[in-house]
């Protein structure tokens, strides 16, 4: 097992960062601490002496560190095994499979997000989907990692997944064609003088990718005759994090000053700040307008990014409520095959705003009225405030106040059948692309679109961005 990569790399649904393990702190046990620990050993000899079947201790010591890791909040874990292998080909390598990331949530398989272009994106599997059944075998309090092995197998082949989706009144199944997945978190395109960049995950070498990007658009558009670009769209939605190092260098990539996140913890060791300009010098696309496109499935690092573009007034962001998710986890080796994920601060945006269990709220929400379920999705969609043992935002936030705006906006009022007409797939990034081609070259328009959006009587402001297929590049 290589720690080495995985100390720098992200761990999905997380801000990682790397810290040593404290000594101090393993040394200096309270003595007060003893008879629980006592108890504990008490409980491990009665089930050694009494349970129907003989235990192996290997499994008794990992339910125990399950268990207190557990006990904490929704992030923290131990990886060992299958599970530290898993995160490892997640990051480093291609594998065949369906291309899922996915988390257990009260003993069922939830989807976090299927990656673009994946089989599992081609055959309509959405984030927040859950998944019940693998060829029929339901898959419920099972081991995580034994229904991801039964996901992988050889390119070619096929398995079928009974899948629940919130919003929906019955189970459906659909069948998946396995593929060599290629993990590519960055993606662009030029859409006719708009740059559009795709971030998939906040793994290793994002802030590099997306900065090979721009640059490849401004080509692009220098030489197809389209003119010079006139905005970019930062695409994170569904993106679920990662790497808080890739995090800060994306962010750093379009701001020339300031905090871009700050991060507190319960020693002050662990109070850091970091500020623009440390990773990347300037602004690479100085001048053009920015927007970023976010939904319930940006979590952790992404929404680092896109707080920090909003409070840095240097974006508009565009799209749904994000996930919550404002905690640092610290990836710890124990050894050579073991590890744990622990939570060791909060961060927060540069005006100083935790986006734990609240999120970042969109300049301009856009639903995605392209998807017919997105609508049934959404009124279910799971946030870090419903998850079990989440830390609590230390402003009280309650969900009720967070979502009491329920007003239809009247741009926002076509069918999926009338956009399907239009040749729209994907109204959110339509919006996005169609507002900056409005506001070219008027900054303070843009502003005044983010801050008080003007009413229209067609289902997106100016002319139509023709939808093409995101085309992945390898850099």
């Amino acid at each position: 097992m290589k720690f080495a990569p995985l100390m720098r790399a992200a761990l999905l649904v997380s801000a990682v960062a790397a810290v040593p393990v404290a000594t101090s702190g393993l040394a200096a046990l309270d003595s007060q601490v003893n008879p629980e620990f006592d108890k504990l050993f008490h409980i491990y000899a009665l089930i050694k002496d009494n349970y129907v079947d003989q235990v192996d201790d290997d499994k008794l010591l990992k339910g125990a560190i399950d268990g207190m890791l557990a006990s904490l909040d929704p992030h923290s874990n131990y990886l060992d095994g299958p599970s530290l292998q898993r995160l490892e080909t997640m990051i480093d390598g291609n594998y065949s499979g369906l291309g899922l990331s996915v988390v257990e949530e009260d003993g069922a398989v939830k989807i976090i997000s299927p990656f673009k272009g994946s089989p599992a994106d081609k055959a309509g599997l959405k984030a927040g989907d859950y998944i019940t059944h693998l060829d029929g075998v339901l898959y419920y309090e099972r081991d995580l990692d034994e229904a991801v092995s039964k996901m992988r197998g050889p390119a070619g082949s096929s398995i079928t997944l009974t899948v629940y989706r919130p919003g929906r009144d019955e189970p459906f199944d659909v069948t998946v064609t396995r593929g060599v997945i290629e993990l590519e978190p960055v993606t662009w395109e030029l859409k006719e003088n708009v740059g559009y960049i795709s971030v998939n995950e906040f793994s290793r070498d994002v802030g590099n990718d997306v900065a090979k990007g721009i640059a490849d658009l401004k080509k692009q558009a220098a030489t197809t005759g389209t003119g010079p670009m006139v905005g970019l769209v930062l695409d994170l939605r569904s993106n679920p994090g990662g790497s808080l190092d890739e995090a800060i260098a994306l962010s750093d990539i379009f701001l020339e000053k300031g905090v871009i996140v700050s991060q507190r913890g319960r020693r002050a060791s662990e109070n850091q700040y970091y500020r623009a300009e440390s990773m990347f010098k300037g602004d690479a696309v100085k001048g053009l307008p920015i927007a970023v496109l976010v939904d319930a499935g940006s979590a952790s690092a992404s929404e680092i990014v896109a707080g920090a573009l909003q409070d840095q007034h240097r974006a508009v962001v565009m799209g749904e409520r994000t996930f919550g998710k404002g905690s640092v986890q610290s990836f710890l080796p124990l050894d050579r095959e073991s590890a744990i994920k622990l939570t060791t601060a909060r961060y927060y945006t540069p005006s100083g705003h935790s986006v734990q269990e609240g999120g970042i709220e969109p300049d301009i929400e856009v639903p995605q009225l392209s998807d017919p379920d997105a609508r049934r999705r959404a009124e279910r969609a799971v946030r870090e405030s419903d998850l079990r043992g989440h830390l609590i935002n230390e402003a009280g936030l309650e969900d009720k106040d967070l979502e009491s705006d329920k007003t239809t906006d009247p741009r926002f009022s076509a069918t999926p059948e009338e956009l399907e007409e239009q040749g729209i797939e994907d109204f959110q990034l339509h919006y996005a692309i169609s507002t900056l081609q409005r506001t070219a070259g008027k900054p303070a328009a843009l502003a005044a679109v983010a801050a008080k959006p003007v009413p229209a009587k067609t289902p997106a402001p100016g002319a139509a961005a023709k939808p093409a297929a995101s085309k992945p590049k390898k850099n």
